[in-house]
């Protein structure tokens, strides 16, 4: 009579293992826009990082599309620049067919149909699209991952999105005040309120940082400035 020996494996290598794969990377960032009757600002921090390690603290996130239209983005770095460059391409093949630039309107719909498209495996990205529209008066879009498209005159996205919106929603649409007549905000307003609000993210959100580059349009083109923030 033999004795057979079985071998003692343990558990963890009989057992089914779960392997995990996430595609994913939130790299931080905020976007601010607001519109106006002749203008549209929108501001984005400069600080890309991941968990608690910084990337860099001077990485433009706002992408020119053409010379009345700014698209700001935050979230995934590489979904960001993956689409930016797709959404350059076809405004360019647009131009060359027609021989005119896609207007912003026209922009906004083909961003939300670009984002609809990948419904399926999503852009990881915050996006806020600013301009004029025909009427020269400053328009802001914002989308949600898979394409919804909102148009409104202020609109926060990206990490500090949530703890500025309410905050837009008092200084620029009047919510939740009393006997206070809603008026158009002047220019000059508009980007005080804008380093106000990125000064407040920058206090409680550790993914927006370093400086701030704003954008101006107005019917003369786009203007650049940037405004420092605390770097800890």
């Amino acid at each position: 009579m033999s004795l057979v020996v079985k071998p003692n494996f343990p558990d963890y290598q009989t057992a089914p293992v779960q392997r995990g794969f996430n595609p994913y990377a939130d790299n931080g960032g905020s976007v601010v826009a607001i519109a106006g009757d002749d203008f549209v600002i929108i501001g984005a921090d400069t600080r890309l990082s991941a968990g608690f390690s910084i990337y860099t603290r001077e990485q433009n996130k706002l992408f020119p599309l053409s010379s009345t239209t700014v698209l700001g983005c935050s979230g995934c770095w590489c979904d960001t620049l993956t689409l930016t460059r797709i959404l350059k391409s076809r405004m360019q093949m647009y131009q060359q067919e027609h021989n005119k630039t896609m207007s912003t309107t026209a922009c906004a719909q083909m961003l939300s149909t670009m984002l609809y498209y990948k419904r399926f495996f999503p852009y990881y990205i915050s996006n806020v699209l600013v301009g004029l529209d025909n009427d020269g008066k400053g328009v802001v879009y914002s989308y949600d991952p898979i394409g919804h498209c909102e148009k409104r005159t202020h609109r926060a996205g990206g990490s500090a999105g949530a703890l500025l919106q309410p905050l837009l929603d008092n200084q620029i649409g009047k919510k939740n005040m009393l006997n206070v007549k809603e008026e158009p905000v002047s220019q000059q307003r508009a980007l005080s309120i804008i380093k106000d609000v990125f000064i407040s993210a920058a206090e409680r959100d550790i993914y927006t940082g370093d400086s701030i580059l704003i954008n101006i349009i107005t019917k003369d083109g786009i203007k650049e400035e940037t405004f420092q923030l605390r770097k800890d």
